[in-house]
């Protein structure tokens, strides 16, 4: 029930299982922004024209950790800056307390805590949704957590709601049976990366004795032979109040609140036999741990050569820990930073990655390196391990130590802007490191390390043999031709009869008591003016945290991509800070850098994105530094060239990834050749295009008349308008902006089937829909409301409930409505085993056509639009979902009161209109279907 990824530059750079709830809040264009952060601190920011000086502020400031006879730890923070509250449950238990035989239990006990309990016997997801929580859980290596983000008035309820599976949750033979189906079928979706299976290895190496050896989701071998009598153990031992921190944040009232967990969880039990120990000793000190032998070689179908190299280190606690982090950033993070010079600048490796991982027990550095193609990873390999021990020999300068201290403080505060962040990082610390204070002895470690600490840390814990390595050497790729299979018609029939849907009276039921009625809070409008040049600017202050999101949209995206020249439009967005007229590419960067800033510009269909922040006193360079780069880019050779070959290297890794595949195959097989949709990069386009096309495609579509730029944060709108004027103001061109016709696409008249098959792979990935709606299509607010009933959520929804839930048949399903300012597309992802992927394709067309043929009750509609506008405050909680909710607004060419009136909207969609809207926008039988991955029989039969 979760997706494997890296909490990269968190405080605790840990290898987490995440499970998300999919809420399709916003049918936007381009792919759902999700943002999950779990580290902050309220760091010293600068003082200037923009923002008044910021004291160093105590992570822990306004915390008060209260213990209840029962045990449990409760940790309270009080955030008025929006009317939410986040509700977290860390649990003190994770893979770390396994041992062969049963490893993955911890993850397969998370996903049980959502079937139900004996008070509810009803999917929680399904209530979560109801409350309009965001809701999610993860594994990890030293706990267990779960965590709700809610409007301010459903605090009790989900404090109830968590007090009631922390005792009585239901485990039994059939549930248990379901979702081992599903865990199998999430783990078969890491196994399709090749990346997870190399770290897996050289972590079982690493730590041949300890559980940190084993994968946190456990494998298919184990989890196949898992009892109820197993589970329900490990849930009665380690499930208990005094093995848990409960951790609430945001607009509340802590005696109060304080008064309500005590009734609610203070009558909780003890299990009397919770611990926290491991199953195995502690890990060894790196003095004891065995020499590296050889490495580590898979030889398995692929994309890309990889190395990762690892190195043991010290638990959590240990006082190298913030010198270690220090060294990470200097020799990883950024285009200045020591190997990205020495492997990416140089053109060995096209990507580099740090993590140093601090865990309860112990703790690893990780080094993985993706490899240019052609390139030998035993030079990628000796060139990096020259650059560690130039470092260890001839030490630092103060100068990146200082810059990599900077970057430390900024992220930590600029990953922490919201509320559910600033609750990760109290569990976080309370759970890994036993103090739910340790960040602010961190910070101040931090300002302490110096360059002697750095080279101490280097040559104690970086020795050339105290290296566990691991290579990848890809055997086959899939071939690029294969990516568009000609698409045959197969008409998917199954003997199936789904179960009738949970009405929302059974759900109402079993919701703990809580004012239901959708009210919204007045909303402040961002002040909105236009320069004489066209650039349009919304700016919404916010004192919140000392900081500022920047969100900003140019109409340049890949639907201008020249015939025969696809990956255009990207080469042009990912060289524009590769040199200005007046800087080089490394003087841009490190501008940023060592302040700890961030500007990035992704390139979607209809346009390029641009993301940036920074503490609030540095808004000036950000501001500076996008001015530069749009106007004056000058494209070098040296770095196209090197942004080229990465290109080549993402576009191997896409065509050997199945969702990527599935997506590609999906869009071409829907619109026809010559159409904006259908255009894909090939190798073939990419090694076509010559600076002269970045030149001429920046010239013609990079324009001020097309540029809308959002600032959300602490700042003085006046302030930042003259700064805006100074820095954009002389951007000048000539006649109208670039034009495209969008031809007009007809639904498929049959359904079209198609299976590219990816040598290697164990999960399929399907997409399966038909063209849709605008964003400025009438039956948009009814299509939102709808989508939610059908598949918004991949617990709650129809699909989710019966595919995934009930079923068994799939890791994750989900539906949503894609819309742009001219085409739109109505999608349905799912991931499934390969013999599971027919019987979940023909039950998804059976609920499509029951929806279709018989619409939706009006209990459904009721409840989605309490859960869409729920969703909606909370998502504005957060600046960077504020921020570009603002911009895509203006884009579509919404009026400023949108922000407003989206609420009043979808609480006026009638049963009629969202009927109508199951009428004509859902057809199962002229449906495009793509499964990507493993060979999948169409007509298999149903086991």
């Amino acid at each position: 029930m979760s997706v494997f990824t890296a909490l990269h530059r968190y405080r605790f750079s840990i290898f987490v299982l995440t499970l998300w709830f999919i809420a399709v809040l916003l049918l936007s264009d381009g792919s759902a922004i999700s943002h999950m952060t779990a580290t902050s601190a309220l760091v010293k920011t600068r003082n200037d024209n923009v923002a008044k000086k910021t004291q160093i502020n105590s992570v822990t400031d306004n915390v008060s950790k209260t213990v209840l006879e029962n045990g449990l730890t409760v940790l309270t923070k009080e955030v008025h800056s929006a009317p939410v509250v986040t509700v977290q449950v860390w649990y003190k238990v994770g893979s770390r307390n396994e041992e062969a035989g049963v490893n993955g239990i911890a993850h397969q006990l998370e996903h049980m805590m959502f079937k139900g309990t004996k008070n509810r016997p009803i999917q929680f997801g399904r209530l979560f949704s109801a409350l309009g929580s965001d809701s999610n859980a993860f594994t990890s290596y030293d706990q267990t957590a779960y965590y709700s983000t809610a409007e301010r008035d459903k605090l009790n309820a989900l404090l109830t709601l968590e007090a009631d599976r922390m005792q009585n949750a239901l485990i039994n033979v059939e549930q248990l049976a379901s979702e081992k189906r599903v865990v199998i079928s999430e783990l078969q979706g890491y196994e399709n990366s090749p990346e997870y299976r190399l770290s897996r290895a050289v972590l079982q190496k690493i730590f041949p004795k300890h559980p940190y050896g084993l994968p946190v989701g456990g494998t298919k071998t184990d989890v196949e032979k898992f009892q109820v009598k197993q589970v329900q153990k490990y849930y009665s031992k380690f499930y208990s109040p005094d093995n848990a921190v409960l951790v609430i944040v945001g607009d509340f009232e802590t005696a109060k609140t304080l008064k309500a967990v005590q009734d609610i969880f203070g009558k909780i039990q003890n299990s009397q036999q919770s611990t926290v120990n491991s199953q195995q000793s502690t890990v060894k000190t790196t003095k004891t741990l065995p020499l590296s032998s050889s490495p580590i070689v898979l030889r398995e179908p692929g994309a890309n050569a990889l190395l990762q190299a690892v190195y043991a280190l010290p638990d959590a606690n240990h006082p190298d820990v913030p010198a270690l982090d220090v060294m990470d950033y200097l020799l990883t993070e950024g285009r200045n930073s020591r190997l990205y010079q020495a492997l990416v600048e140089s053109g060995l490796a096209s990507d580099l990655t740090g993590s140093v991982v601090s865990l309860r027990e112990g703790g690893w550095y990780e080094l993985s390196v993706t490899g240019t193609p052609g390139q030998n990873l035993t030079k990628i390999d000796s060139t990096m391990q020259k650059a560690i021990a130039n470092l260890a020999l001839k030490g630092v300068t103060k100068e990146e130590v200082n810059r990599a201290k900077a970057q430390l403080e900024a992220n930590l505060i600029l990953n922490n802007r919201d509320i559910t962040s600033q609750a990760m990082q109290l569990g976080n610390d309370e759970t890994t490191a036993g103090d739910y204070r340790y960040t602010d002895r961190y910070l101040a470690a931090i300002h302490e390390v110096t360059a002697t600490d750095v080279q101490r840390v280097v040559n104690q814990y970086l020795k050339p043999k105290a290296r566990f390595v691991g290579i990848f050497e890809p055997t086959q790729t899939q071939p690029e031709e294969k990516s568009a299979v000609k698409p045959r018609s197969t008409l998917i029939t199954e003997n199936f009869t789904p179960g009738e849907p949970q009405e929302p009276a059974e759900v109402a039921k079993y919701l703990p008591r809580v004012d239901m009625t959708m009210v919204s809070a007045t909303r402040t409008l961002p002040e909105q003016f236009t320069l004489s040049n066209g650039i349009e600017v919304l700016l919404l202050p916010d004192k919140s945290t000392p900081t500022v999101t920047l969100s900003g949209y140019i109409k340049a995206g890949t639907e201008f991509d020249p015939e025969g020249k696809a990956g255009l439009a990207s080469l042009v967005a990912d060289n524009l800070m590769n040199g200005t007229k007046t800087k080089d590419v490394l003087t841009i960067a490190k501008a940023l850098e060592e302040r700890g800033a961030s500007l990035e510009f992704e390139t979607y269909r209809e346009g390029v994105e641009i993301q940036g922040s920074s503490l609030a006193g540095d808004l000036p360079v950000l501001l500076e530094t996008l001015g530069d780069v749009v106007k004056n880019a000058t494209f070098p050779n040296k770095e196209l060239a090197l942004s080229r070959q990465q290109a080549l290297t993402d576009l191997k890794q896409e065509l050997d990834d199945p969702t990527e595949v599935a997506k590609r195959t999906f869009l071409q097989s829907l619109y026809p050749k010559k159409h904006p949709l259908h255009k894909f990069p090939t190798q073939k386009s990419l090694q076509q295009i010559r600076r002269a096309d970045l030149v001429d495609f920046k010239t013609k579509h990079y324009r001020p008349d097309t540029l809308v730029l959002t600032l959300v944060g602490d700042f003085a709108p006046e302030q930042v308008r003259s700064l805006i004027e100074a820095e954009f103001g002389d951007w000048q061109v000539s006649g109208q902006p670039p034009q495209l016709e969008y031809p007009v696409v007809s639904m498929p008249d049959k359904i079209v089937r198609v299976n590219p098959v990816l040598p290697g792979k164990s999960q399929a990935i399907t997409y399966m829909g038909s063209t849709g709606i605008n964003r400025k299509d009438p039956r948009f607010y009814a299509a939102l409301v709808l989508n939610q009933i059908l598949g918004g959520d991949t617990l709650s929804s129809r699909l989710g409930a019966e595919v995934r839930d009930r079923q068994g048949l799939t890791y994750g399903i989900y539906s949503t409505f894609q819309t742009g300012n001219n085409v739109g597309i109505f999608l349905i992802e799912m991931q499934t085993s390969p013999e599971d992927t027919s019987q979940a394709i023909a039950s998804t067309r059976r609920l499509l056509q029951e929806i279709h043929q018989q619409g939706i009750t009006a209990e459904e509609l009721e409840t989605a639009k309490r859960t869409l506008i729920s969703n909606y405050n909370v998502s504005l909680a957060n600046p960077e979902e504020l921020s570009y909710r603002i911009l895509m607004n203006k884009v579509y060419g919404l009026d400023a009161e949108e922000l407003r009136s989206f609420v009043g909207k979808v609480a006026t969609v009638t049963l009629d209109q969202a009927n109508q809207a199951a009428r004509e926008l859902l057809h199962p039988d002229k449906i495009v279907v793509v499964t990507a991955g493993p060979a999948i029989v169409a007509n298999q039969s149903v086991r």
